[in-house]
Parts: C-alpha cells; sequence; structure tokens
C-alpha cells in the first residue's frame, strides 16, 4: 500500500525478517536440546521458556493494556494446584497441564469481571489479595497437606528421559502459540485500541473504544499465559509446595525482567528474561547475594537505562525486529 511517492507501508522489514529467523533457529535449538544435551538442559531449557512466558504476559498487561499487577501468582500457583488435583484424579500429567491451563483462562474472566472495575494501584494490591485467598485456600486441601506440599506422582508413568524431553516440547509448543497469539493480537484493530487505553483511557473511550471489553482481551491472555508457566513450571520441577507457587518473588521476577528489558515492548519482555536466566545460572547458587545482586542490577537499570536494554537496542535498528503497527519505507523502485 503506498502511503506517498516513493515511500511504502509496511508491516515488517530486514530486521523483523531476521529476526523471524532467529525465533525460528532458537526453536529448532530448543526442540533439539534432548537429544543433544541431555536431561539437565532440557530442564533448564524449560525454565527459561517459562521466564519468558511470564515476563512477556506481565508486559502484556502491565506494558500495553496499563494493568500493572502484582498477584499474577494468582493463575501461576492455582495452574499447579489444578494440575496436581487432576493428576491426583487419574488424568494424565500432560493432559491435567493442558486441562489446567485451559482452567487458568477461564479463571482469569471470571476475575476480569470485578477486578477490572478498578485502576492504578486499587487493581494493584487486590490482585495481590486474590492471590493470597488462593495461596491460603490452597493449604486447606488435604492433599497438599498445608506447607508440606506433594508431588507430581503420575509423572513416573515416564521414564526420565521422556518425561524430559516432553516437557521441554510442549512448553515450547505453548510458548510459541502464546507468543504468535499475543502478536497477532497486538496486530489487529483490538491491538490499537490497547495502545489508545494505556495512553490515554479516558480518549480512547470517547473515540469508542470498549474499554472494558479489550481489557479483558488482554487480561484473560495473560491469565493465560501465566497459567500455563505455573503448569509448566510444575512439570520441570515435580514438587508442589503452595509458598514456593504463590510466594511474592514470581512478582519480582516478572518485574526485574520487564523493567530490565524494556517495558511496553515484547522483545524487550524476551531479553529480560534471558538477562534474568543467565544470571540465575551462573549466580543463583549465591543464596542472599544472590537476590542483593538482582536489585542491584535493577537500580542501575533505572539509572543508566530508564526504558531498559531494548530502549537502547531498538532504535540503533534499522527498523523494528517484531513490529506490531506500520512502518514507512523507502520504496526502492
Amino acid at each position: 500500500m503506498t502511503a506517498h511517492p516513493g515511500l511504502i507501508v509496511t508491516r515488517g522489514g530486514r530486521t523483523a525478517r531476521i529476526t523471524i529467523g532467529v525465533i525460528i533457529m532458537a526453536a529448532l535449538l530448543l526442540a533439539a536440546t534432548p537429544a543433544v544435551l541431555g536431561i539437565g538442559a532440557s530442564g533448564r531449557a524449560v525454565a527459561l521458556l517459562v521466564y519468558i512466558l511470564l515476563a512477556v504476559m506481565w508486559n502484556a498487561l502491565a506494558g500495553f493494556a496499563g494493568l500493572v499487577s502484582i498477584g499474577q501468582t494468582l493463575f501461576f500457583g492455582m495452574a499447579a494446584y489444578t494440575t496436581i488435583r487432576f493428576a491426583d484424579a487419574g488424568l494424565d500429567p500432560y493432559l491435567a497441564i493442558l486441562l489446567s491451563i485451559a482452567l487458568g483462562a477461564l479463571l482469569g474472566w471470571i476475575v476480569s469481571l470485578f477486578m477490572l472495575s478498578l485502576s492504578g494501584g486499587e487493581f494493584a494490591i487486590g490482585m495481590w489479595v486474590l492471590s493470597s485467598l488462593a495461596h491460603l485456600s490452597v493449604n486447606l486441601d488435604p492433599l497438599i497437606k498445608g506447607e508440606t506440599g506433594t508431588s507430581l506422582i503420575s509423572l513416573n508413568a515416564y521414564d526420565i528421559a521422556t518425561r524430559s524431553a516432553l516437557t521441554l516440547w510442549l512448553a515450547l509448543a505453548i510458548t510459541l502459540v502464546v507468543f504468535v497469539t499475543l502478536v497477532a493480537l497486538l496486530r489487529s484493530k483490538t491491538g490499537a485500541a490497547i495502545t489508545a487505553i494505556r495512553d490515554d483511557e479516558i480518549g480512547a473511550r470517547s473515540i469508542g473504544v470498549d474499554v472494558m471489553r479489550t481489557k479483558r482481551v488482554v487480561f484473560v491472555l495473560a491469565a493465560t499465559g501465566t497459567a500455563a508457566a505455573g503448569a509448566l513450571w510444575l512439570a520441570s520441577a515435580t514438587n508442589f509446595q503452595p509458598r514456593a507457587f504463590f510466594g511474592i518473588q514470581w512478582t519480582a521476577y516478572m518485574l526485574f525482567m520487564v523493567l530490565v528489558g524494556g517495558l511496553g515492548r515484547i522483545e524487550g519482555a524476551i531479553i529480560g528474561a534471558v538477562l534474568f536466566f543467565l544470571i540465575e545460572t551462573y549466580f543463583g547458587a549465591f543464596g542472599a547475594w544472590y537476590v542483593i545482586g538482582l536489585g542491584l542490577v535493577a537500580v542501575l537499570f533505572a539509572l543508566l537505562l530508564p526504558k531498559g536494554l531494548w530502549g537502547w537496542i531498538g532504535p540503533r535498528l534499522p527498523g523494528e525486529a517484531i513490529p506490531t503497527g506500520y512502518l514507512v519505507e523507502k520504496s526502492r523502485s
């Protein structure tokens, strides 16, 4: 579509095409991990994909829709819990994971019916309260035995190599589906409405945007992706202790990944997740010093790179890596 003589309007350019190639190559390498690098590396690959899911979903909620939540552990923890419950009822553990993700989407829709009437600090604290209530309720289940927890025992039906490979492939497939869904959403009319609401909710409403419906779409997608991360983390770790899944540390991780990578950009969330994964891999064994280090890194980025890593990298590239709008380029003819 020509916007002006000598100019063309496009969805992407050379940088976007390179990015697609990099994503495909990374997906193929991750898929080959069980055969090439073995069980241990497969477990770490699942962790990376879980971090990417959490970062991208929290960024979609806060960075695109302007909904800052500190209670996404509601969906993370409940998905792990329902997976345990379904597996205990006799379902195959991988089927239990998929069903729990679907329930995460349903829970997100139900919660959106009353939580989206709140905004700002009220919404953030309200989500944290819901997560805390869910945590307390799960502790009352005799199967969970309070904070003692339990395990996804039915995974033992698969030998460890098969289990490791299946968990990684499922995590990879879900991450790609969520990623493609988010990009497609942001490139649609709903995506334009999402951006309008983030920038000026009153103005968006005045031009006919259905604010509540648009927010609900993003909220349910974020709930679904976060639920997927919780169920996959359980499949990788196998042990379920409520405090480990509903703990506030997950919110801190999401904040760190998104703010360090770059709020409001999918690329930033992914880079932040990769950086966090590397820091955890090499420095996680240092205990309290590791947490202190994360805090120092976050402070340094806030002072030196307030727009995150992608806020520094993005403007230096010839075009956008993951374009969600339209780009104007010079015609080659």
